[in-house]
């Protein structure tokens, strides 16, 4: 089955004319028989790529689809160095800079349009030096995102309230999820790619993976989701706590709740915040998350 993108945002099918089957500057199009190569790519940080491997684990293959391609880039020996998923988002499997930026060339080549770019800061960095080149304008750079990882028992106990979701919970639930990334992104989901917003929703639901808190009337009173599932780590996303909620000092014990569900799922439970959101991680510090890595993302 396939896991409907965290990004709501339509865009087109993938175009590969613009790929070489051969490497240019280091880059070419992935295919069927690089998949292993990726996934060693992979698990070199299983964490700081969990994104890259569920896909994956999804399509098994580095095949391009309708959907998405790999590209990824070769050293003088002929050996994968770096690779770099290309859907609606750009998202590397590497930590260079320098590999970012060979990415980021040959999708200039490409010229079609994203929604985001995200994953370790400098791929994102040296990607972006050369995609700004383009004429996709970012509405918003978030340079600095500490990558925060959790591979024990929470640190602070509890509240025992939080609970995943079932499907009567959907119709409280929608709204909810889009009021976050509301808040996150300026925008409504449910403007740009509605049905696949809503079938997003409804997988993390019958997944499992939405995490929520409800009173007595079914009211979400604070969420969460799994939004990467692999089997070495999860990635929490769409953290949101009802406004009439806020400032009472109830995030930290309802994140340990989360925490402690991931754990159940995999090993490490991890999530990524901007650096300027100092209430978020003094939240995540409570809990015991430790910061592994930083990320960065460029949103269109």
């Amino acid at each position: 089955m396939r896991i409907p993108s965290p990004v709501a945002r339509w865009s087109r099918s993938t175009r590969t004319k613009d790929l070489p089957d051969t490497a240019v500057d280091g880059v070419r199009l992935l295919q069927e028989a690089d998949t292993s190569a990726v996934r060693s790519l992979v698990n070199l940080d299983p964490v700081a790529h969990a994104f890259v491997d569920s896909q994956l684990r999804v399509t098994g293959s580095t095949a391009p689809s309708g959907t998405s391609l790999y590209l990824g880039r070769f050293d003088e020996h002929e050996r994968l160095v770096a690779a770099c998923w290309v859907g609606s988002n750009v998202v590397p499997v590497t930590h260079s800079e320098d590999h970012g930026a060979a990415f980021g060339r040959a999708l200039l080549r490409q010229r079609r349009r994203f929604a985001s770019i995200f994953g370790p800061s400098q791929a994102v960095r040296g990607i972006w030096s050369e995609l700004s080149q383009g004429r996709q304008r970012a509405f918003d750079i978030r340079a600095h995102q500490p990558l925060l990882t959790l591979s024990r028992e929470p640190q602070m106990a509890g509240s025992d309230v939080v609970r995943r979701a079932v499907h009567s919970d959907f119709r409280q639930l929608l709204p909810a999820c889009a009021a976050m990334f509301e808040e996150e992104l300026g925008y409504s989901p449910l403007q740009h790619g509605e049905a696949q917003y809503r079938a997003r929703v409804d997988w993390l639901i019958r997944s499992g993976f939405a995490l929520l808190e409800t009173d007595a009337g079914g009211r979400i009173l604070f969420k969460a989701e799994l939004g990467v599932v692999t089997a070495h780590a999860t990635q929490i996303q769409g953290v949101w706590m009802n406004p009439q909620r806020r400032g009472l000092g109830l995030a930290a014990s309802r994140m340990s709740d989360v925490a402690r569900l991931a754990l159940g799922v995999a090993p490490v439970v991890s999530l990524y915040v901007n650096d300027f959101n100092e209430r978020a991680l003094s939240t995540y510090e409570r809990v015991g998350f430790e910061q592994s890595d930083e990320f960065a993302t460029v949103l269109f």
